[in-house]
Order: structure tokens, then sequence, then C-alpha cells
């Protein structure tokens, strides 16, 4: 069986219609335009490749269509099948930007729901910009050169095309989503950071009245909150209350070894020397200055390195 049938009546004029379906027409790429404004930069690799791989498949897929017509006692005919997958793939090759350019919209989406909404959408736009375009080409070619195409429009047809457009827009489109995907993570690993991470600071002014004071965060044993004020004791023996929150303080000083072990303390874990545990839960601090704290059992992971030393000990 061929794709051609001669028309009797028609004065050599042959109308031609679809009865062996190509196998491209069941992976062809999906999208809502055939502008290429949806590329940009390395965009064009990602086109490139799926154009190139799109004629390779249509002219193996047209050759074996040919052997298969062959194979089954008909005339070995490839340039009917490689008319078929060739005006498909035109279509395919125009509408990829477009279907690059939905991947990427439809994957800023957070929403499920949306998403699949978008989805639904991108195969419907696709077939009904696909199918026609792919008959009129076929038209287009068979007239130029004194033929006809009859596509037999019906409801089955329809049906039968609209389901191979399905698999299209799902498998291309989900490589191109991959290939975005993969790509915008490699961007991610590779980029540059933002920022050096920050250091500890080797020193922290307080002000204290109308006098600011230089401190060395290592000097400070520990730091409680005094209402709208904040108590920095320091191994001198001198304290300074400053306005401020303990939050801030936690913040800023994080990077140099404090750590909160009670609701109003914070404290400086490399000068405890001795951590007593009680059966509350709760927990006892020496220092190096011979001061001792009690920190709450809801902080008690804050000093976990801690308890692993006197445990190795």
């Amino acid at each position: 069986m061929t794709d051609v049938k001669n028309a009797p009546d028609n004065g050599g004029v042959e109308p031609v219609w679809d009865q062996n379906r190509t196998a491209w027409d069941e992976t062809a790429s999906s999208g809502t335009s055939g502008t290429l404004r949806g590329l940009n930069g390395a965009d064009w690799l990602v086109y490139a490749a799926v154009a190139a791989v799109a004629l390779a498949i249509g002219f193996v897929n047209a050759l074996s269509a040919a052997d298969d017509i062959a194979r089954r006692g008909g005339h070995y005919d490839l340039k009917t099948p490689l008319l078929w997958e060739m005006t498909s793939i035109a279509v395919i090759v125009l509408l990829t930007p477009a279907l690059f350019a939905a991947v990427k919209r439809i994957r800023k989406q957070s929403r499920w729901l949306v998403c699949i909404a978008l989805i639904t959408a991108a195969i419907v736009v696709f077939a009904a910009v696909h199918i026609p375009g792919m008959v009129a080409l076929r038209k287009l070619v068979l007239w130029m050169s004194g033929g006809a195409y009859d596509f037999h429009f019906s409801p089955a047809i329809l049906i039968y095309e609209f389901r191979k457009d399905v698999i299209t827009c799902l498998l291309i489109g989900g490589a191109l989503w991959l290939i975005d995907s993969r790509r915008e993570t490699r961007i991610v690993v590779t980029a540059p950071p933002s920022a050096a991470p920050e250091a500890a600071p080797h020193l922290v002014w307080l002000r204290d009245g109308s006098t600011r004071i230089r401190i060395e965060p290592r000097d400070i044993v520990w730091i409680s909150s005094a209402g709208n004020y904040v108590e920095y004791i320091l191994t001198n023996g001198r304290n300074h209350l400053v306005r401020g929150t303990l939050a801030a303080a936690e913040s800023q000083l994080a990077r140099s070894g404090m750590a909160r072990v009670h609701r109003t303390r914070l404290v400086n874990l490399d000068r405890v020397t001795a951590v007593a545990l009680k059966p509350s839960g709760d927990f006892e601090l020496t220092f190096d200055t011979g001061q001792t704290i009690v920190g709450s059992r809801r902080y008690r992971n804050a000093i976990a390195s801690l308890e692993r030393v006197t445990t190795e000990g």
C-alpha cells in the first residue's frame, strides 16, 4: 500500500493522503508560535541540537517507511514518506523556540495546578498549530509539483493526530525542561559567591553613655539581658551595660564562640572549663575566671560539643 492514489478522472493530478503515518509524527515538538523570540544566548545551541536530531530521525524514518512498503510488495518510493517527515519536522523546528519559552515560563510556577493547566494549554496550542501547518505544507508542495493532498479530515483523524501530539509535547517539552534545569543548576553551582564569608569580628565597640569602649570578643565571659539593656561581663572583672538586645549581640558574635544557654544569657564557650549536668536537664557552666552560671535545658544543644569533650575525657 502506498500513500499515493491515482485519480482516474483528474487529468493526471494525484490526490494524496496519509494512510501510513510516519514515526516522527509521534515524537514531534510543540510550541505556541514559530518565532525565534524564545531563544537567547545558549538557547541557540539547544535549538540547533533539536533541529539536527529532528532532521536525522526524520530521514531515517523515511528510509524505514520506504523499505517497509517495498517489503510488502509495493514500489520503493522514498519521496512520499520523506515529504511526510520533512513537512512535519519543518513545523516542529519552527515551534521549538516557542515551546522552549513556554517551558521556561512553566518552570517558574510554584503551584502544580497552574503548571498542569499551562502544560495542557501548550499541548492544545501545539496541536492546533502543528496539524494545520503540516497539512498546509504538504498541500503546497504537492500543488507546486502538480499533485494534490487529501488529509481526510474527520474526528477520528484529529484524535489520532492529537494523541501523538500529546506524547510529542511531553517528550520534547520534558527534555527541554531537564536541559534548562540542569543548566540552571550548573550556573548556581559555578557562580562566584556574592560575598566572602564574614569573618569573626576582632573588635567590638560598645557605647557606654557618651563613651565608646573597644573590647575583644575573646575577653567576654558572658552576656546577659536586662530589660532594654545588655550587660557584658569581661575577664578583667569589668561589666559594661549598653542599650541593645541580646538577639543583636548574638547575631554579631555568633562567629566568636558565643552561644545562647538561657533565654537571657549568652556565654563564651571558649572560656568554659567545666560543665555540671543536673537531673532536671539544666546545667552549670564554670569559666576560667572561676565564675559560674546556670543554663536552661531548652538550650542544652548549645553545649553539645562541650558535653562530648567531657564525656570522652
